[in-house]
């Protein structure tokens, strides 16, 4: 009974998410649809108040030049835009607005500039096209976001990020009402900022730095999309960059390199040593000044404190200021690290700055004004306020880990559920989505971003009764994928590159070899002989999850290159999806008796996917044999074609009502505990669906 239950429940969802909807991501407080439209023949005429702001004046003509591109002077109908005062995103103001469209014109009414500035966000996602002519249907649109911090963290040092790189993901934040850049800037890696005072720090840090004037363009570009920029330099560990310019800051004595792996060094520099902090002074001087924003993110985390205990020097100033455990003797370095930390907060709020770290920096004796960014869990950030800390939640949000968007959308900064009072739950001022670069370069970075982000950006902005539908969420981030690419962003270009680069098995590398011209007439290369099955292949592929990536025998560098199948992989396979959510609809309709008339046409095409899959591994065989760089993922190929077999053998199995026999499904299991196996540290993202049609 219970499985009944369960399938008709998903019978029940399937049905709705297959229901008409909206592309709007992310998803409005409320919303009224009208049944008119308004016609897009010709560009809408914007009218602006006499005192508008130039601010608001250039994102009227952006988002007029994508409402209808190409459009002639031909007069249109008036967007109409009225709002109360310029909006400083700094302070919080408010982002409310509301939105009308009729038949005869659109309104957008908000409190400040950033409400204007969310309000065309949300106008530029209502064209629908209908028989070739460009419409906006009738809404009635009233919006306002759920937390006022809704972030994302760019790793520029890892990998460093060009200009370019962060002005498109701007774009893209700006799309999705995401209002602060974290930009991390510097880790053991590199330091990615000019500094003046130390030009060393840059200097010294192999892949890339950001000239100030570069800093100032940046900052310039959010701005007038209405987004904060919230540097993060990270201290006292994550600084071995730091160390190779200036050696006097290191805690021991040693001198060193330019670190070019991505395990953690667990080294820091010294906190005992005043010359330190006059460093510190100097150099957060500079850059506080270099950023506006009244937040600074002193980062703070992943270190042990074993360094610290190890120094004879640092051991003793220890003792001498009882930064000891209960026990009298351990040493205990969190006691050092938070007096760090305050040393760090005096000279940041010399400057006006209120301090930003991770969890790590949480202790009783930390000012209550410090934000405490939360990496480890919702457990961290609800202590976070309850000892009276601002708080931001990124534990659930880190892309870097390649899971999924529903994952994302189900992590809740204050779940309904939360213990925390009214007091406290005013204090979490909302979350961070996180892409950390270890394994995303300038090149696929949008790819590991985007759309997934747009599960984080709704969660933040939305409001709990507005995103409970997972289907829905899914169609919406298709729709923001394409809404992406037309306005630059490489979430699916670069990915579809460098899988025509890997199904061209050239010798790019033999001596003289020059690419082939490229067609006159087209202006394209021709379409590869290995492109369609390669991408039948990559499309189900995923890169293996969280962490594993650091671990499969294959070492990385800041040095190799991202270039392999792995790297053209989606961090969340939207066919596999697909395919899991047929598997579940087949499986529930079996269920029930009689068996729903659509249950044959979805069987049908389960089964058309299935032989597709069972042809890609020979179709692959002599790309493999061509291709060293291609033949790793081999086994994925097998176990792919072995997967779609197994699977068509159980549909038969199902559909005649045949039993299986305790040898076909023990083998059947052992098959699919192979295909589940990572090669290229990639792995099939269909096996586990699969599994589900022996449960039957």
């Amino acid at each position: 009974m219970k499985f009944i239950a369960l399938a008709i429940s998903l019978l029940v969802a399937l049905s709705a998410a297959a229901q008409p909807t909206s592309n709007l991501l992310p998803k409005p407080t409320e919303t009224r649809w009208g049944r008119g439209r308004l016609l897009l023949q010709a560009s809408l005429q914007a009218e602006l108040p006499a005192s508008v702001s130039p601010t608001v004046r250039a994102a009227v003509q952006r988002s007029l030049a994508r409402l209808v591109p190409g459009a002639t002077g031909t007069k249109g109908p008036v967007l109409q835009i009225r709002y109360g005062r310029e909006g400083k995103p700094e302070s919080f103001d408010e982002e409310r607005y509301s939105l009308r469209v009729t038949p005869v014109g659109v309104l957008i009414d908000a409190p400040t500039s950033l409400g204007v500035l969310r309000a065309l966000a949300t106008l530029e996602q209502l064209p629908t096209v209908e028989k070739k002519r460009l419409y906006l249907p009738e809404v009635d649109i009233t919006d306002a976001p759920r937390f006022a911090w809704r972030g994302l963290l760019i790793d520029a040092v890892r990998h460093f990020m060009p200009v370019p790189v962060i002005k498109r993901n701007l774009d893209g934040m700006a799309a999705t009402k995401l209002n602060v850049l974290h930009w991390h800037l510097t880790d053991d890696q590199g330091f990615r900022v000019e500094s003046k005072m130390f030009p060393l720090l840059h200097t010294s840090s192999p892949g890339g730095f950001y000239t100030q004037a570069e800093v100032r363009e940046v900052l310039a570009y959010a701005a007038a999309r209405g987004i904060r920029v919230v540097p993060e330099f990270d201290v006292p560990s994550h600084t071995t960059a730091w160390m190779v310019a200036y050696p006097r800051l290191a805690s021991l004595d040693t001198v060193y390199r330019p670190y070019q792996s991505w395990r953690t060094t667990n080294v820091a520099i010294d906190p005992t040593r005043e010359t330190t902090f006059t460093f510190l002074d100097s150099l957060l001087t500079e850059m506080t000044g270099l950023f506006p924003d009244p937040y600074f993110h002193a980062g703070g985390d992943e270190y042990n404190g074993k360094q610290w205990r190890r120094s004879p020097r640092i051991a003793a100033f220890m003792r001498e200021r009882g930064m000891v455990k209960a026990d009298g003797q351990t040493l205990d370095s969190h006691k050092l690290h938070t007096y760090f930390n305050r040393r760090v907060l005096a000279i940041l709020q010399r400057q006006g700055k209120t301090m930003v770290g991770w969890d790590e920096i949480l202790g009783p004796d930390l000012p209550a004004p410090v934000v405490i960014q939360s990496w480890r869990g919702v457990k961290s950030l609800t202590e976070t306020a309850r000892q009276g800390h601002p708080a931001l939640l990124s534990s659930g949000y880190y892309l870097d880990l390649n899971l999924t968007a529903a994952a994302a959308y189900a992590t809740d900064p204050l779940p309904s559920n939360s213990p925390l009072d009214a007091a406290q739950r005013a204090r979490i001022l909302g979350g961070e989505a996180a892409m950390w670069s270890e394994f995303a370069d300038s090149v696929i970075i949008d790819s590991r971003i985007w759309p997934r982000a747009g599960a984080v950006a709704e969660r933040l902005w939305s409001g709990q009764a507005n995103t409970q539908n997972v289907a829905d969420i899914y169609l919406r981030l298709n729709s923001l994928s394409a809404q992406l690419d037309g306005l630059g962003l490489q979430n699916r270009r670069a990915p579809a590159a460098l899988l025509v680069c890997l199904a061209t098995p050239l010798p790019t590398d033999a001596p003289g070899y020059e690419p082939p011209a490229l067609p006159r007439k087209t202006r394209q290369m021709p379409t590869p002989l290995f492109l369609a099955p390669l991408t039948a292949l990559t499309e189900v592929l995923e890169p293996v999850k969280e962490y594993k990536r650091h671990f499969q025998g294959f070492t990385y560098t800041s040095q190799t290159p991202l270039t392999r199948l792995v790297d053209a992989a989606p961090a969340e396979s939207d066919v596999a999806r697909r395919y899991s959510v047929a598997v579940d609809s087949v499986v529930a309709g079996l269920a029930l008796a009689p068996r729903p008339p659509g249950l044959a046409r979805q069987m049908l095409r389960l089964r058309m996917q299935l032989v597709h899959w069972q042809t890609v591994d020979a179709q692959l065989q002599p790309l493999f044999a061509l291709s060293e760089s291609v033949r790793e993922y081999a086994p994925l190929a097998a176990g792919l074609a072995a997967v779609a077999g197994l699977a068509q053998q159980r549909l038969t199995q199902l559909e005649t009502g045949t039993t299986a026999s305790t040898i076909w499904l023990t083998t059947a299991r052992t098959t699919l505990d192979a295909a589940q196996k990572p090669a290229g540290q990639a792995e099939l993202a269909v096996v586990k669906a699969t599994r589900r049609l022996l449960e039957l």
